[in-house]
C-alpha cells in the first residue's frame, strides 16, 4: 500500500522552513502532496496561483525529491482533499508550543471526520523563527528576505516591491 501524505499551508510566501519540512516529509512517504490552501483568517499577499508557481519552482531549484505533487484547494474540508488523493496523513510543521496548541484540535477533528492522522515535524533550528508573516512584513518594508526564503521567492518579492 502506498503511503500518501499532505502538507497543507498558505505558503504566502513559501519559506526555507517550509522547504525543510517538505523535504523531510517527502522522505517519509511514497507520495507527498504540498497543498496551497486559502486561509480565511489571513490576508493574502499572493494569489493562490502565484503561490503554487513559486512553490513548484522553489522545490525544483532546491532539488527536492520527485515524489512531491504541488496542488491547491479552496473548497470543502482539507480531509476531503486527503480522501480524494488517498492520503491518510497530514504533515504539519510546528515551530513552538503555540503552533502545537493551535494545531491539536484540528488534528483531532480531522481524525474524527475521516481517520486522517496528523504528524507534527519540528523545524530545523536555523528556521524556527521564520514565518510567512514575518517575511511579508520585512518585504513590505523593503528589507532583505533572502535569508528566509528560496531565491525564486526573494527575486519575486524584490521585483514586486520595487
Amino acid at each position: 500500500m502506498r503511503r500518501i501524505a499532505v502538507v497543507p499551508g498558505s505558503f504566502d510566501p513559501v519559506t526555507l522552513g517550509h522547504l525543510d519540512v517538505i523535504d523531510r516529509a517527502a522522505g517519509l512517504f511514497d507520495e507527498l502532496h504540498v497543498l496551497v490552501v486559502h486561509n480565511p483568517d489571513k490576508s493574502a499577499l499572493l494569489p493562490i496561483s502565484q503561490r503554487v508557481s513559486l512553490l513548484e519552482r522553489a522545490i525544483a531549484e532546491a532539488g527536492l525529491p520527485t515524489n512531491i505533487v504541488v496542488a491547491s484547494w479552496s473548497v470543502g474540508l482539507l480531509v476531503d482533499y486527503c480522501l480524494d488523493v488517498g492520503a491518510s496523513v497530514l504533515v504539519k510543521g510546528v515551530r513552538s508550543q503555540i503552533d502545537v496548541t493551535y494545531e491539536t484540535p484540528m488534528a483531532i477533528v480531522n481524525r474524527n471526520l475521516a481517520a486522517v492522522e496528523t504528524v507534527f515535524l519540528l523545524p530545523n533550528p536555523a528556521n524556527a523563527h521564520v514565518s510567512s508573516s514575518l517575511v511579508r512584513q520585512v518585504a513590505a518594508l523593503g528589507g532583505d528576505v533572502s535569508p528566509y526564503v528560496p531565491r525564486v521567492v526573494a527575486d519575486y518579492l524584490q521585483k514586486a516591491t520595487v
